[in-house]
């Protein structure tokens, strides 16, 4: 069966189909929805945005764009049907609505009325995306889950999501993200969660945001859309004393619903953290491949979102015995006996320190010269703090051996370490020399790779970094 049916998309979008719209193309419906041709797989929907998304929102990506010139590249790519909001010369099954962002909203809410199962919306300052790929990973053991595909987590992002979901799922899993006061309440009523997870307050953006507590009454926005007998899942340090559903807490101490009571090294598996935990008075344990004290608190989040949702616990705990992060956030790779930490997708003051200290405590440089080592990039979007905030991640490095740093901010930070952790700086990770600090690895090294995302992960610089050093193996 089609994703959308022709008189779905007609009765959600409450508008007319276009001349076309007769063709046997419309009548068998679209099977995907895509707003981006370069994406686009044959039988979607193509929505043609404006890349403005009006002053609502914020978004890096907010260009001058417009879908509507796209349209031709859309057919021959093989879409089903085009959305528009003016005319366009293309013979396609056609939707003419008044906006097309609104269109894909509209799209949004009637996928979702349709899905009549429990839906799952997650933000945070940090953890989003792995939390959610985890929910997904567990979920999917125990009923047809749907969720985002990357970081499909702001005002484009969420609705297409949103609109990709099948209506026969048992579970739907969103996230939400924001870097603007007022982003998150619109999403969250969009997505009318069942469960809304604030994993974490922390001070990503907090350039925008006049204080931290700002943030933290931003993040707890999510509860506006929760449906009438939904759950808020937090952490059980957050102030939250003005929501009103019910609330279920994750954490390290006895308060907490769900909290975890220890973790140790599984001395049979390297790397391997095992996890025990009280869940509402039930224990148990799990097995996490990646560890940290962040990791654990994003599996404490998953394991209380099940327990709200009644899913079967001892499942679940096995379900994330084999979750892997997304790309970039944290992943390992072996190679030429040097262990890459790839967690370069996005950083802020905390997740940095979080990864510092992981890497200072990592078992695997034990070996006879081998060394930790951190290439650190600049935290953006941090406003008048930026410069303490990367100088006050000085005494999280003092169990590493050597330092990269990279761009202006780290630059202070980078002045501050003993002349035995400096290793380099430069202004942008263009600069590097790969081959080089390739060449200056040692088998047994274990280099961690972190900044925000513009400083390595827009430059595939970790995949340049394993490309280099496999050519040495």
């Amino acid at each position: 069966m089609s994703l959308w049916t022709w008189n779905e998309l007609i009765s959600a979008c409450g508008t007319e189909s276009g001349p076309a719209a007769s063709t046997s193309g419309a009548a068998s419906g679209v099977d995907g929805i895509s707003i981006d041709t370069r994406t686009l797989n044959p039988g979607d929907l193509f929505i043609a945005l404006s890349g403005d998304p009006g002053p609502g929102f914020h978004s890096s990506s907010t260009s001058t764009s417009d879908g509507h010139d796209f349209v031709l590249q859309a057919r021959q790519a093989g879409a089903a049907a085009i959305m528009v909001h003016k005319s366009v010369a293309c013979d396609l099954p056609e939707l003419r609505v008044p906006d097309t962002l609104q269109g894909l909203w509209d799209l949004a809410r009637f996928s979702r009325r349709r899905m009549q199962s429990p839906v799952v919306a997650i933000t945070g300052s940090s953890g989003k995306t792995t939390a959610r790929v985890y929910l997904q990973h567990v979920l999917q053991s125990q009923g047809l889950t749907h969720g985002a595909t990357g970081s499909l987590n702001n005002h484009w992002g969420l609705p297409v999501s949103m609109a990709r979901m099948p209506g026969d799922s048992e579970y739907g899993v969103f996230e939400i993200g924001m870097n603007h006061p007022g982003e998150i309440a619109p999403l969250a009523e969009l997505a009318n969660p069942d469960v809304a997870v604030v994993l974490n307050v922390l001070p990503a953006h907090i350039g925008y945001f006049a204080s931290l507590d700002a943030i933290r009454q931003e993040k707890l926005s999510i509860a506006n859309g929760l449906t009438g007998t939904g759950t808020l899942v937090v952490p059980d340090s957050l102030e939250h004393t003005v929501i009103t559903n019910p609330v279920v807490s994750f954490g390290f101490t006895e308060q907490a619903d769900v909290r975890c009571l220890e973790t140790q090294q599984d001395s049979g598996r390297q790397g391997q953290l095992l996890v025990s935990v009280d869940v509402a008075g039930r224990q148990t344990r799990f097995e996490l491949g990646f560890g940290g004290e962040h990791r654990v608190l994003t599996s404490l989040a998953v394991l209380t979102v099940c327990h709200v949702l009644g899913v079967d616990i001892n499942r679940a705990c096995e379900s994330l015995a084999t979750a892997q992060p997304p790309d970039g956030r944290g992943n390992r790779y072996m190679v030429a006996g040097v262990c890459i930490i790839d967690d370069s997708y996005n950083a802020n003051p905390s997740s940095v320190a979080y990864a510092l200290d992981y890497l200072a405590d990592d078992n695997r440089g034990q070996a006879a010269g081998a060394r930790r080592i951190a290439i650190l990039g600049d935290m953006l979007e941090l406003g008048e703090q930026s410069s303490a905030m990367h100088t006050g991640l000085l005494p999280h490095c003092a169990g590493l051996d050597k330092v990269i740093a990279i761009g202006e901010q780290m630059r202070g930070l980078y002045q501050l370490l003993p002349d035995e952790q400096q290793w380099f700086y430069a202004a942008k990770a263009s600069d590097i020399d790969v081959d080089l600090l390739c060449e200056s690895l040692r088998p047994g090294d274990v280099v961690l790779t972190k900044g925000s995302n513009q400083i390595f992960w827009a430059e595939n610089f970790v995949a340049k970094l394993v490309d280099r050093l496999r050519g040495q193996q």
